[in-house]
């Protein structure tokens, strides 16, 4: 890589999606931790985004880079909106800034009683439908390591999060006030926030870059992990 365009060398943050842990970055930590300092913060303490991420920012060094996906880019979005001067550069992958509609909340009421009932892994197939991720051999495996994650992460937290996703306050004016460098990352296959509503959310944020990732859906991390972190590399390289 010519020396001018190193990436940079402030510490990645990476935010998995709900019910996820750091295993869904795990290419992503390879390939960036020789350059720069890679954190990966569940997402726990508590059951409102904002508590959350109250405790987030007592974890985080002073200034860092802020990747999110799904449920990871919704808590990165109310970190921005308490901290914008602590974040010099935003990804978004998979993430709406729109709050629950009440029927949305209420659709996560059976969901949430299934799941303390001993139900959990019937909640999460329903949570992830297969046709969320793009169709071909790597769909079954991706599928099943976030159902062994979740499982492995138990009730206890499928239920805080649930309840933080009905409750998450709308981040729509956030999202027009970022100037930092910031990349929308969408998969092309993805039926829970698909790319036409990214478009969306690059269009509220002053200069974002919008990329689609055309051999992914829901989650482009583990499902076409190379193109994803070329995107990311471009991203790092961007001046702040």
């Amino acid at each position: 890589m010519p020396h001018d365009q190193q990436p940079s060398r402030e510490p990645l943050v990476l935010l998995p999606g709900m019910m996820c842990d750091g295993r869904i970055f795990d290419t992503q930590i390879r390939t960036f931790s020789g350059s720069m300092p890679v954190m990966v913060l569940p997402l726990a303490g508590g059951d409102t985004v904002e508590k959350i991420a109250a405790r987030m920012l007592s974890h985080l060094p002073p200034r860092f880079a802020l990747a999110g996906l799904s449920m990871g880019g919704i808590l990165a979005m109310e970190l921005v909106r308490r901290a914008p001067e602590r974040i010099s550069r935003l990804c978004l992958m998979g993430a709406s800034p729109l709050a629950e509609t009440p029927e949305q909340a209420a659709d996560r009421e059976p969901q949430i009683i299934a799941a303390r009932a001993g139900r959990l892994e019937d909640v999460l197939r329903a949570a992830l439908p297969m046709e969320a991720l793009a169709p071909g051999p790597s769909r079954l495996e991706v599928h099943n390591l976030f159902c062994h994650m979740a499982m492995e992460l138990g009730p206890e937290l499928y239920v805080a999060q649930a309840r933080a996703l009905q409750r998450r306050p709308d981040q729509q004016a956030t999202m027009r006030r970022v100037h930092m460098p910031t990349l929308v990352l969408s998969g092309e296959h993805d039926t829970i926030v698909p790319p036409a509503k990214q478009e969306l959310l690059a269009q509220l944020i002053p200069h974002a870059r919008l990329e689609v990732i055309p051999e992914a859906g829901h989650f482009p991390v583990l499902e076409a992990p190379d193109a994803v972190n070329r995107a990311l590399l471009h991203w790092l390289a961007v001046p702040a």
